[in-house]
């Protein structure tokens, strides 16, 4: 082969944010919602939502109180870095000032045979941020095999993603090899404390589970506002992009 120089890069779909919660704020988490749970005055959140939700619940969590002030701060300060990322990497800089807001918080309660078929997420801006962590997860989901080992792979290895959040963000088949098509989903195995950030029009879903025990799922819409065009009076979180 002749001595050239060959570049070859990858057509990014989506960007990923993925850190770990203080273990403080993941105990913090549990404890609001155990009592969320005892609560009378608990509201469903399944009415927005397309989960099939059997055994567990959908609860909405009032991000306003101040048992969730911290969590809700962290998740607006981190779609602040998520913007100005997408800004980097695009090199697509947003114009104005944009503003960060939590539009809507819950939790997901599930248990065996509970899953979420493929869905997207909705804000009051067109520009919207979602999130994800979980603070608990069952055991035999955890002891399951990961991406980069041998027997982790759809499909030849059934009931190896048991639980997974799966993103879908292209068609996948299987000439896709054949057809020099990379794969175009991600399947990521909760974790506790484990957070992930997405665009909210990113497709995903999340498979069964097998099992005792309680796949316990915090989920989060931010908005994020363009403060040239609304007035500043209508948000309420301060997180600010110049």
């Amino acid at each position: 082969m002749a001595d050239i120089n060959v570049n070859i890069w990858t057509l990014p779909a989506a960007f990923m944010l993925e850190t770990d919660l203080p273990g403080e704020m993941v105990v913090n988490l549990n404890q609001y919602l155990d009592e969320l749970l005892e609560s009378k005055d608990r509201r469903s959140h399944a009415g927005t939502l397309v989960g099939q939700i059997k055994h567990g619940q959908q609860l909405t969590m009032n991000h306003e109180v101040p048992e969730l002030k911290e969590f809700s701060d962290l998740i607006c300060g981190l779609g602040i870095e998520y913007l100005k990322h997408f800004g980097q990497q695009t090199g697509n800089m947003l114009s104005g000032t944009r503003k960060v807001e939590v539009d809507e918080l819950w939790s997901v309660h599930s248990f065996e045979k509970d899953y979420n078929p493929i869905h997207d997420h909705g804000t009051k801006t067109i520009m919207g941020i979602s999130v994800t962590t979980w603070t608990k997860v069952p055991q035999q989901i955890l002891d399951q095999p990961t991406a980069g080992t041998p027997s982790y792979n759809l499909y030849n290895a059934s009931g190896a993603c048991d639980g997974y959040l799966c993103f879908q963000y292209g068609k996948n088949s299987l000439m896709d090899v054949e057809r020099l098509c990379p794969p175009q989903s991600t399947s990521l195995q909760p974790q506790v404390g484990k957070l992930y950030m997405f665009p909210s029009w990113l497709q995903h879903m999340v498979y069964p589970f097998e099992g005792p025990g309680e796949r316990r799922t915090v989920a989060a819409n931010l908005n994020v506002w363009d403060m040239d065009r609304f007035n500043e009076n209508t948000v309420t979180r301060q997180e600010i992009v110049n």
